[in-house]
This record gives C-alpha cells, structure tokens and sequence, in this order.
C-alpha cells in the first residue's frame, strides 16, 4: 500500500512539474521580443507601390432574385450572388451611400435572365453585364460613378 500511494505521489508530482514548464513556456514565448515594439511603431505606413491611388473594396452582400420560368417550366430558381466594388480611398463613403442603387441595378439586371441562360454564363460573363448595367444607369442619370468597377464575389443558383 505504501508503494502504491509513493508511486501515485510521484505521477503527480511529474504531472504538475511538466504543467508548470508548458505553462511557462508560453508565457516566454507570448511575451514580445524587447526592442521590437518600438521597431514595429517606429515604421511608416507604406505606400502604394506605384502611382495609382488606394483602392479600397466595398461588398453588396445577398443580391437575390428569381429567375424567370422557361417554356413550360413549373419549377422556381433561384440566383444569389455577392458583389464586390472596387473604388478609391477618396469615393468609399460615396460608393457605401450608393449601395442601395446598385443594388437595385443589380436586381433588374440579374432578374431578367432565365435558369438555362444563367447556368450558361460563367462568372466574368455575370460581371461583365451587371458593370454594363451599371455604366448605363449612371450615364442615365448624369452621375459619376464612385467605383471603377463591380465583381462577382460570389455566385450560387439553385
């Protein structure tokens, strides 16, 4: 009994002295390099590497519609895609107050196809005819557009 008890004792006595060396190697490990935090606040932002301004991304998320029924169809389709607009740094906020607009561009571009026509198309064709939507609607209207252009994020139709 007394060997057992002895045997018991020195399992966790080994258990806690490698808790105790994990845990403070961590600890040694976590902590941060002396010298480096300086360093790393001391650098500048860099710049663009070249000329051209910041771009900046703004998504539009969940856009979905209905796809129109094809000669005798009965069954309902559905077409759900994620937009990504690129802009610059200075027309984010102005791109961000445009959403809703391109999202209502997008809906009526998107909702005129039929489920054959859009399993057909391939994602560059999908932002190839919504950045065409768009360039209409905003020469329409007689107002500069805040992005250079739209990509697809995103696609699914079931």
């Amino acid at each position: 009994m007394n060997t057992k008890v002895k045997l018991i004792g020195g399992f966790v006595l080994v258990a806690l002295l490698a808790a105790g060396a994990a845990g403070g190697a961590m600890w040694y490990l976590a902590k941060p390099a002396a010298g480096h935090a300086e360093v790393a606040e001391a650098k500048p932002a860099a710049a663009p590497a070249t000329g051209k301004k910041a771009r900046r991304y703004v998504t539009l998320d969940k856009v979905i519609v209905m796809l129109r029924h094809g000669p005798g169809e009965a069954d309902t389709h559905y077409l759900s895609a994620d937009l990504v607009i690129a802009t610059t740094e200075e027309n984010e906020k102005l791109a961000k107050s445009h959403l809703p607009l391109m999202r209502s561009i997008a809906v009526s571009t998107l909702s005129g196809f039929s489920m054959d026509k859009a399993q057909a198309m391939t994602v560059e064709q999908y932002a190839e005819q919504i950045n065409k939507a768009f360039t209409a609607s905003y020469e329409r209207e007689q107002m500069e557009k805040p992005f250079s252009e739209v990509m697809v994020g995103k696609l699914i139709i079931e």
